[in-house]
């Protein structure tokens, strides 16, 4: 008697940008997904609906730094700091809100700013080249 092995096929997983990949991978694991494609056809707009869900709800995937924001940082993390101007804290802000999709407003919590710095000091540092 022969013995048969079987090799489990390994899957896969990438990581959810966003919302779309969430609903598409549960609408595959419930079998939806090939009743709609049945119905539907391939071309049913599953693929639009789930950027747009991925884009509308992301996944703490940053944007990236537009020019003049990259040019504040390099300029802002160039100097040793202990203080933060309250102008200064208002760019901090914006670039966070818009790149980190962040909802912070000014604050005077110093703990609060070093985080933000931070968070924002991590982004910046993917953007230089290190040796």
């Amino acid at each position: 008697m022969q013995k048969t092995t079987s090799k489990k096929s390994k899957t896969i997983k990438k990581k959810s940008k966003g919302l779309g990949d969430t609903v598409e991978t549960v609408l595959e694991k419930t079998g939806v997904s090939k009743i709609v494609k049945f119905i539907g056809g391939e071309e049913c707009g599953c693929s639009e609906r789930k950027e747009a869900l991925n884009k509308l709800f992301p996944y703490n995937q940053p944007e990236c730094l537009k020019e003049n924001e990259y040019n504040f940082l390099k300029e802002f993390f160039s100097i040793q700091r202990n203080t933060v101007t309250y102008n200064q804290q208002l760019e901090l802000i914006a670039i966070s809100n818009r790149a980190l999709h962040t909802k912070l407003q000014p604050s005077s919590c110093s703990s609060c700013i070093k985080s933000l710095m931070e968070k924002l000091k991590k982004l910046y540092d993917n953007y230089e080249i290190k040796p």
